[in-house]
């Protein structure tokens, strides 16, 4: 690890149709009038418990454009309600609160945030990141380059809590990076070739947080704490290691740890288990209106918990003030009905995944016989032809949705008709052939095609059970399917479960979500569209063979398989024209190939918002990936106007 003083860089470049550098500075450094206190935190200041607003901020707070983003001045106070389904959903207010190192606007162009500015080389291989003077963790304590160094040292470079070391956007090929402290306010990462991975993870969804707050985890730390002291703790928790003391209380995102410090627009106050979670404004807060009045608007942010089947309902009745999450286009009569007694509205956004939702064949499967089948393109391709989508388009969703292929949608520069039309259209006879080609051609007396080993061809499909319309699709499909010999029968689990058995291999196929970046650009990355994830159900040994570094996992055996991984290298060492070839040459193989098998896209996402909230917009994009669903439209700046 490298620590030393230098000049900042002022060396700019496009990166992903932005200039990143010193000109991004500009709204941070727009002048701003002092204005009153904050009313929540009135009695705190005249008490001397907390220091003024000004004190509280940084010197150069963000400054939001509301001209940019459409957005009005508001007012202060009150708070909004939502519903999640399960209390490990609370970690929906960091995908909400989206206060990120960069992150994305609305036009899903990547601008500073928590950074005042970051400096990219022309060689995209050196990133060089501002932080803000005099900006404060949520207990008051600096924000400065000594907890992007704790870790970097002694987190993701300690053996006891990072056994296999920094995650993988740290990485070039099997280069990690080099980090260096310029000074109190600036950090660096370099390699010796282009990361192309470093600024889109850190504007994610679900980011990294490549900075942790120092002052407060190392007393649970075995490099800072007295031995006996920390295993005094460790003791009275019952836990095995210091580490695994650290790692519980420092989690970021699952916001386990309500007394831990935290750069977010709202803070936890409520510990589980609850079904209702309290989260209140942060003090110090890093974002600030045209007018200089620190964000956010609202005061507190509660999460109620419902069971997932009565949250139309209680949406319905009045419940809630800003709600998306557990909503699908079947509750939009229903919610229709009920505006005129409520106070509310509900809108339809567009979606951002490429397909609502998508079967999943499972290629590294461990059954021998199945995994054969699977990986014989003839088979899914027989499988798509033998799903009437339009049944489903009309059944389930008005026909306001479209039949498709798990793939980018038409507003991607990437996208071509053919990856959504490719095998879409029900063609029983088409399908029929290609499964006798494949020497699939025995039947029992039911009729229903047997496998090589004589075993009759049932395919268990395994869902989440989290959204109930995956289910009703795939009750419709069973009955398609039976047309082409093939019987289906449903499991449902949770989602940890699913995930677990499809990671081991006992699962065939699954059902779910298709891919987040239905929007995806040549410079974003195309993880969703090669096996480099275990999460990705359709060959989840393969991505955790990568993931792993081979420790782990499958290494990927088929032909095309072996063509997208070297896509994807191709991709990650291209300039911007050479990774708009890997990522068409990606795309092309997935179209030909149904590793996934898309549904139905294009389905309106309900989004009920009351009346008297203020900044929401009437249409948005409802995307996990990129934009956190409301974070890219700051729920910060939201405000009632009562």
């Amino acid at each position: 690890m490298k620590h030393c003083a230098s000049s900042t860089v002022s060396a700019h470049r496009m990166f992903g149709g932005l200039i990143i550098g010193m000109g991004l500075v500009g709204a941070s450094l727009m002048p701003v009038m002092a204005q009153a206190e904050v009313p929540y935190f009135e009695d705190a200041v005249a008490k001397g418990t907390l220091p003024a607003m000004l004190e509280r901020l940084p010197e150069h707070p963000n400054v939001i454009d509301f001209g940019a983003e459409d957005k009005t001045i508001g007012k202060y106070g009150g708070e909004f309600v939502t519903i999640m389904g399960r209390s490990k959903d609370i970690r929906m207010a960091v995908v909400y609160g989206y206060a990120r190192l960069v992150g994305y606007d609305q036009d899903l162009n990547l601008q500073p945030d928590i950074l005042e500015a970051l400096d990219v080389n022309e060689e995209g291989n050196v990133f060089t990141l501002h932080l803000r003077k005099g900006h404060k963790w949520s207990d008051g304590e600096p924000f400065t380059a000594e907890d992007f160094r704790y870790y970097w040292e002694d987190i993701v470079n300690n053996d006891e809590l990072f056994p296999v070391g920094p995650p993988r956007f740290l990485f070039v090929g099997d280069e990690p990076a080099t980090f260096e402290v310029l000074d109190e306010y600036t950090v660096r990462y370099s390699w010796s070739q282009p990361n192309p991975f470093f600024l889109t993870e850190l504007a994610a969804t679900r980011p990294p947080f490549i900075y942790r707050p120092a002052h407060y985890l190392k007393q649970f730390h075995e490099k800072y704490r007295d031995h006996d002291e920390l295993e005094q703790l460790v003791h009275e928790r019952g836990l095995r290691s210091w580490a695994v003391l650290h790692t519980d209380l420092d989690r970021p995102y699952k916001l386990s740890n309500i007394n831990r410090p935290s750069l977010e627009p709202w803070l936890i106050t409520t510990e589980e288990p609850s079904d209702r979670f309290v989260f209140v404004r942060n003090p110090y807060y890093h974002r600030v209106d045209p007018e200089g009045n620190q964000l956010p608007y609202i005061d507190k942010m509660i999460f109620n918990i419902s069971n997932s089947k009565l949250v139309p309902a209680k949406v319905g009745a009045g419940e809630v003030d800003l709600q998306s999450r557990i909503l699908s286009l079947k509750d939009y009569t229903f919610l229709k009905q009920s505006e005129g007694k409520q106070n509310y509205q509900v809108r339809l956004w567009d979606v951002g995944a490429g397909s609502y939702a998508a079967l999943y064949p499972n290629l590294t499967c461990s059954d021998p016989v199945w995994r054969d089948v699977m990986r014989d393109v003839r088979f899914r391709r027989a499988l798509s032809l033998g799903i009437n989508r339009t049944e489903i388009n009309r059944v389930l969703f008005f026909g306001l949705a479209q039949p498709t292929n798990n793939t980018v949608l038409p507003k991607s520069p990437l996208f071509k008709p053919e990856y959504r039309e490719n095998y879409v259209k029900f063609d029983v006879k088409a399908a029929n052939a290609l499964l006798d080609d494949m020497g699939l051609d025995q039947r029992n007396d039911d009729g229903i095609r047997l496998l090589p080993d004589g075993r009759p061809m049932e395919i268990i499909v395994e869902t989440t059970g989290e959204n109930p319309e995956h289910d009703d699709m795939l009750e419709l499909i069973g009955d398609s399917w039976r047309q082409i010999g093939i019987k289906m029968f449903v499991k449902g689990l949770q989602r940890e479960v699913l995930r677990n058995r499809a990671y081991s291999g006992e699962t065939i196929m699954s059902i779910f979500n298709g891919v987040d970046n239905g929007l995806a650009t040549a410079n974003s990355v195309p993880s969703e569209f090669v096996p480099v994830q275990q999460d990705s159900l359709q060959w989840p040994k393969w991505g955790q063979y990568y993931q792993t570094d081979g420790e782990a996992g499958e290494t990927p055996d088929m032909p095309a398989a072996k063509e997208l991984m070297d896509l994807y290298r191709k991709w990650q060492t291209s300039n911007e024209k050479g990774r708009r070839e890997a990522w068409q040459g990606i795309l092309d193989i997935n179209s030909e190939n149904m590793f996934s098998i898309g549904l139905i896209g294009n389905v309106p996402q309900p989004v009920v918002v009351d009346k008297d909230l203020r900044n929401v917009p009437e249409k948005g994009i409802h995307s996990w990936e990129p934009g956190a669903f409301f974070g890219i439209y700051r729920p910060d700046t939201f405000w009632w106007d009562r």
